[in-house]
């Protein structure tokens, strides 16, 4: 240990909580998915890897269904995770999907879930997304723009179909989020202007091939208090009303994403209190509700496993270097986000602790998972779990540096799979070609 390193006083707080139950939980000394050893998984399949437990993406899915009942659909926001093998668990408990791109739309279709089950948001729809996404049959679109309301228009009078949209509203509301993933407030790119929804939903109304059906909204993502959401389900009910008094007909609303995600044992937000908050802000306006969580089901059910590559010792700073790097995870790099990052053999309750930063091997200084985070010992060949990875994850993944995209695993009980695999270099490099022009 280099003198300029030194461990925590005696007295200082031995290992920090590690997990001992749940999904991903010590047994036997060993970090384990459900009833699989992440050893086993690292010695079979390598590092890095993302593993999924399916037991956890069931038990997410009904703390939704139970605490709002029937009556309202549960669509899966794909854009948190889309694996085949991910969206496929939750189409069997009863959920739909919610996309935001004609992949997406094929995604949910390939994995199962009933095109009557599938809304489409975003705001940069293609004619040729909106025609896949008629085509489909699909349960409605959200529409979030005049020009994109005449392109609904215009495509569906093409095809001789009818489009069900919802007018995606804006309610200026912050969700006290971080800035990159608040889409509430009157400066973001999102959604109608609140005060311009009403002339809107009439024009929408007169267009050939449209029929307006109900309003949405959607004010950010990672919300850990339900305050935002009664706020903004209060002025989407005013809105309803008025909409109806001017003779419109609203029968669906859709009420956007789930909640937040406690990262860093925050507390967790209670799936009962947003149902009630839902119950006493729309719930007597006798329309169909539609709620599109993603990070809630997914986070928790899933880790990045990686090795130790190197322990650096610095002169000011003991630097952990790992086989995983931002481009399989670059929640840390783009939003400062925190992961908690456990050893997969279980240190023992007494073990000292040494501040490191965490880091990966990309030729760039953002390429930092946690800087000066407090953790057991851990040597070169070793393996640590990155725990509540599995949103926004694999599916943000690239191949900078020429790193392959890294393979998923999901696990349920004691059986396990790879449900994507790590492509060969010649499986990238065969999507490029020279011109013509260069030769052989």
């Amino acid at each position: 240990m280099s003198a300029a390193v030194t461990a925590m006083p005696a007295d200082a707080p031995a290992t920090p909580a590690l997990p001992v139950e749940g999904a991903f939980a010590y047994r036997d000394g060993v970090l384990s998915a459900e009833g699989v050893p992440l050893t086993t998984i690292a010695r079979e399949v390598g590092t890095p890897v993302y593993v999924y437990a399916a037991g956890r993406l069931r038990r997410n899915y009904r703390a939704y269904a139970d605490a709002f009942g029937p009556d309202v659909g549960i669509c899966y926001a794909l854009k948190a995770n889309s694996n085949q093998s991910v969206i496929r668990v939750l189409a069997e408990q009863g959920a739909g999907a919610d996309v935001v791109s004609g992949g997406e739309l094929q995604r949910a279709l390939r994995a199962g879930v009933p095109a009557a089950k599938i809304v489409f948001s975003g705001v940069g729809k293609s004619d040729g997304e909106i025609a896949q996404a008629l085509a489909a049959g699909i349960h409605q679109i959200n529409v979030e723009s005049v020009p994109e309301l005449h392109a609904v228009s215009r495509v569906a009078s093409g095809m001789g179909a009818t489009a069900e949209v919802a007018l995606r509203v804006n309610p200026d509301v912050d969700a006290g989020t971080h800035g990159k993933i608040s889409t509430g407030r009157k400066e973001d790119k999102f959604g109608i202007d609140f005060a311009h929804t009403g002339e809107v939903y009439a024009m929408a109304a007169s267009l050939p091939g449209v029929k307006p059906v109900g309003i949405a909204v959607h004010i950010g993502s990672q919300l850990l208090k339900t305050a935002p959401y009664r706020a903004a389900y209060g002025r989407l009910a005013e809105l309803v009303r008025a909409i109806r008094a001017d003779g419109q007909t609203i029968t669906r609303l859709d009420l956007g994403g789930g909640l937040g995600v406690p990262y860093r044992g925050e507390p967790a937000p209670d799936h009962r209190e947003l149902a009630a908050i839902v119950r006493e802000t729309v719930g007597g306006l006798g329309c169909a509700l539609t709620l599109e969580p993603g990070r809630s089901l997914v986070a928790d059910a899933g880790v990045l496993l990686a090795g130790v590559v190197f322990v650096k010792e610095g002169l000011h700073r003991r630097f952990l270097i790992v086989d995983a790097a931002m481009n399989d995870l670059i929640r840390p790099a783009m939003y400062d986000a925190w992961h908690t990052i456990v050893p997969v053999a279980e240190p023992s309750a007494d073990t000292p602790l040494f501040p490191m930063d965490v880091v990966g091997p990309v030729c760039e200084t953002g390429d930092t998972f946690a800087r000066q985070r407090e953790m057991p010992p851990i040597p070169a060949g070793g393996l640590v779990a990155f725990l509540t990875a599995g949103a926004y994850g694999a599916v943000m993944a690239s191949s900078y540096n020429t790193r392959a995209l890294i393979p998923e695993v999901l696990v349920d009980g004691d059986r396990w799979a790879v449900v994507r695999r790590r492509p060969s270099l010649d499986e990238m490099l065969a999507l490029e070609s020279a011109p013509a022009w260069m030769g052989a």
